[in-house]
């Protein structure tokens, strides 16, 4: 059941206008000759420091409209050096391409439809973020700065069509979408003739409330015509994707995700898994763990793009400046505590991430620092406000 309080007040009444600012710095012990992490999109450089992102944000939220049904709209924007990895082809990729560019993290239109079930069936049509994956790109939302490599290379970022939740009852959410793959869009700014899409399930509160979880699999070619040819048109990737969350107390908490990829188009294959574990000790202080293991089983997945448009140039399969390594298993430890004082009435979030991260390759292969080194460490952290 939708509220009516806005509907009686206006349609715009209950609007919600919000900016963020996020910046950090990175230092690792493999030093590149271009400053650069392998493995790392965000950040994209080390020993740097760099503007992740400025975001703006517009929310109408849902309101009846009659008949049940329900009507809102999301905007965000993203100025800042993330926009180069979450570039939308056909969209962001021409607007700015210099190290800090802009992208649109959500333009779309949010429905309600009463449709079948108590709960009915919501629905975003146009811009939306992957739902795919634990680790968001709102720096508010997720525990650590760096991300884990299988939400780097394993899951999508951004769409360009549907994305649909059916509520079977208070527990299970039935989601399915259709969209024109990974961060393309529609003419100029798509890398094949055809659509991809999803259908999972999600479950809230289960085991008598301490347990979510979340799986989706996902089929569609993603590969370029211009990278492999016609075939790129049948080819197919699939992706799978299960995560769960179990919170022991209001304290601590420990989220898991199983990931696997296959590729048809470049005969490629992943495999991963990733645990994370949060202890709240005050209401402004938490510390977090995280742990991975990795398997890029041809080396084709992980890839550092080098030039600021290297990563569009690749969606579209244009010759770019980029390097991969071999096949290799990689393993990650990450420690980070977030500190997020209260420090005004008109500053909504101030978070402070101080991190130190362990890479490793575990099969001897040697993909950090130009590749010379098969381990690195990483210290630095990031600074997040919000308005």
């Amino acid at each position: 059941m939708l509220p009516k309080t806005a509907a009686a007040q206006g349609w715009f009444s209950d609007t919600v206008l919000g900016a963020q600012i996020e910046g950090g710095i990175m230092a690792s012990s493999a030093r590149s000759s271009k400053n650069t992490s392998f493995g790392q999109l965000i950040p994209g450089r080390s020993n740097q420091p760099t503007l992740d992102q400025l975001a703006l944000t517009w929310i109408k939220p849902v309101d009846p409209i009659g008949g049940g049904y329900g009507l809102g709209v999301n905007l965000r924007f993203l100025y800042g050096s993330d926009a180069r990895s979450y570039v939308i082809t056909g969209i962001s990729d021409r607007i700015l391409t210099g190290r800090y560019q802009v992208m649109p993290v959500y333009a779309n239109v949010a429905l309600h439809m009463p449709w079948l079930t108590k709960g009915g069936l919501d629905g975003q049509v146009g811009v939306f973020a992957a739902p795919m994956g634990v680790e968001a790109l709102d720096p508010s939302v997720r525990a650590f700065y760096t991300l884990a490599y299988t939400t780097e290379y394993s899951t999508p970022f951004e769409h360009v069509g549907g994305m649909f939740q059916w509520h079977l009852n208070t527990h299970f959410d039935l989601q399915f979408g259709m969209d024109t793959g990974n961060q393309t869009s529609f003419g100029r700014g798509d890398n094949n003739h055809e659509p991809a899409g999803y259908v999972g399930l999600s479950g809230s509160n289960l085991a008598g409330g301490p347990l979510s979880f979340t799986y989706l699999f996902r089929v569609g070619p993603e590969d370029a015509i211009r990278a492999i040819g016609p075939r790129a048109n049948s080819a197919q990737r699939f992706w799978n994707d299960l995560n769960g969350t179990w919170k022991f107390s209001d304290r601590w908490s420990v989220s898991a995700e199983l990931n696997q990829v296959h590729d048809q188009g470049l005969r490629a294959d992943t495999w991963s898994g990733v645990v994370w574990a949060a202890l709240n000790v005050s209401p402004v202080l938490t510390f977090n763990a995280r742990t991975e293991l990795y398997r890029d089983n041809t080396g084709q997945f992980v890839t550092q793009y080098l030039g600021n448009t290297s990563y569009a140039q690749t969606l579209l399969g244009h010759p770019a400046d980029t390097l991969s390594a071999p096949a290799t298993t990689y393993g990650d430890l990450s420690l980070n505590a977030i500190w997020r004082p209260l420090v005004g009435h008109h500053v909504k979030l101030f978070q402070i991430r101080p991190e130190i991260r362990f890479d490793r390759s575990l099969n001897g292969t040697r993909p950090f620092g130009d590749f010379r080194n098969g381990s690195r460490v990483m210290v630095g952290g990031d600074m997040t406000l919000g308005f």
